[in-house]
């Protein structure tokens, strides 16, 4: 108790310092914002032709989200399941600093509050962001850095699309449905990328070391490997009413000790308890989502289409993967597709209804063909630009899966309820 009365008063002291040296303007310059109005953002808006700065600034923001789950499994029988009932589950919070340090130079940190897989904060990963050389010399190289952009950090991957619409714990607002992807693509690693912004065509170029888990102890003899990303984009409001989007994106490892793009996700899947064995100790935090289990070789590919006409959008996903893990003399093939088509309406677009396919087949080490179908249909109201209602009937179905695996004519369906704010 005494422990937890301490980092109180702590967490008091602090909150209470920054506010009191924070500046009331809450909006950053090349920032994406953390309600509604980020809604169908991807890459923070680069502009240098105005500025707010004045000074170090310190944004303080956060997130919480809540859901009710109703949700039953179903397997052959063969291996028994956890069974699972209809409540609440464990609220999740997120702390972010967002920190103007000089014109065109901006730092993000994410802490992690409560997580379904971490109960104690710890940090998610952080990065600097540099629209501007101007703390060189005022005018420094602005004709390129007008199109330029440089980001350093222990951070979010910039692979795809998708990571922009998918809940970061308890960051959901952005996410139109409760779940992500099943092969959710998602790692922090340090690296480094760097953009280039001409018109509606964008590039990005990125290394990283392709690890999760910084460490400097070896592994078959070095300490580790690089990772190398890349994206090319066409971005552009055609007109008034009709806006397309088109990425590609490359993560590609000659090989590292462990690949972690679709491991890294500490927060843990958001429909709890699912395909669980009975008497199983401790909490598969993952399950309901699909790792190909490619742990030292990896080459993903993915596309994503977004099209918005109004109030209705499609946004798409078509991911090729292929790699290996240590052992393995060959390479195996995953392939994930998903779609989603939304409706938003409202005089502000606050409410929206809409459904989302996603499927995976995947060639298991063991030799064994196997694919996992989901379907999602519901809606949402954004009740302030802060906070959002959610509700979602989901279905999940495994299918081909061996004699005597726990997934073996696996199945999951029902209702989830979630709350998210974000600020």
């Amino acid at each position: 108790m005494k422990s937890i009365i301490k980092n109180l008063v702590i967490a008091v002291l602090i909150f209470t310092g920054v506010n009191m040296y924070a500046q009331s303007n809450r909006d950053l310059d090349n920032f994406r914002q953390p309600d509604q109005r980020g809604i169908n953002d991807f890459e923070a808006v680069k502009d240098n032709s105005t500025s707010n700065f004045d000074g170090v600034h310190v944004r303080i923001g956060g997130s919480s989200t809540l859901q009710f789950q109703a949700l039953d499994n179903e397997n052959s029988g063969t291996v028994p399941l956890q069974e699972i009932g209809s409540n609440f589950n464990l609220a999740t919070a997120n702390l972010d600093l967002d920190v103007a340090l000089y014109d065109g130079v901006r730092m993000h940190l994410r802490t992690y509050l409560s997580s379904r897989h971490h109960h104690e904060p710890y940090v998610k990963g952080g990065y600097f962001q540099i629209d501007k050389l101007d703390f060189i010399k005022e005018g420094f190289a602005s004709d390129l850095m007008d199109h330029m952009r440089i980001k350093i950090g222990h951070m979010e991957n910039n692979y795809g699309d998708a990571h922009f619409r998918r809940s970061d714990n308890s960051m959901s607002l952005y996410n139109p449905f409760v779940g992500n992807l099943i092969m959710d693509s998602f790692t922090t690693e340090v690296g480094a990328e760097v953009y280039y912004f001409r018109g509606p065509w964008f590039g990005m170029l990125g290394f990283s070391n392709g690890k999760l888990n910084q460490s400097v102890k070896e592994s078959n003899g070095t300490t580790g490997g690089a990772a190398f990303l890349a994206k090319l984009g066409y971005d552009k409001q055609i007109n008034e009413d009709f806006r397309f989007r088109l990425t590609g994106s490359l993560y590609n490892t000659g090989y590292a000790p462990s690949v972690y793009l679709y491991t890294a996700d500490r927060a843990g899947a958001r429909y709890y308890n699912v395909m669980q064995a009975e008497g199983a100790s401790g909490d598969n935090f993952r399950a309901s989502r699909f790792d190909p289990g490619f742990k030292n070789k990896i080459t993903a590919i993915m596309f994503n289409p977004f099209l918005k006409y109004g109030g209705l959008e499609f946004f798409g996903t078509v991911e090729l993967t292929n790699g290996q893990a240590l052992g393995e003399t060959d390479r195996r093939n995953t392939q994930q597709y998903a779609g989603e088509l939304l409706y938003r309406f409202g005089n502000s677009e606050n409410f929206y209804i809409g459904t989302r396919y996603n499927t995976v087949n995947a060639e298991l080490a063991s030799g064994d063909d196997v694919s996992i179908n989901r379907f999602n249909v519901g809606g949402g109201w954004f009740m302030t630009k802060n906070i959002l209602m959610k509700a979602e009937y989901v279905t999940q179905n495994y299918n081909d899966y061996p004699t005597g695996d726990l997934l073996e004519d696996g199945k999951f369906n029902g209702f989830v309820l979630e709350a998210a704010i974000s600020f």
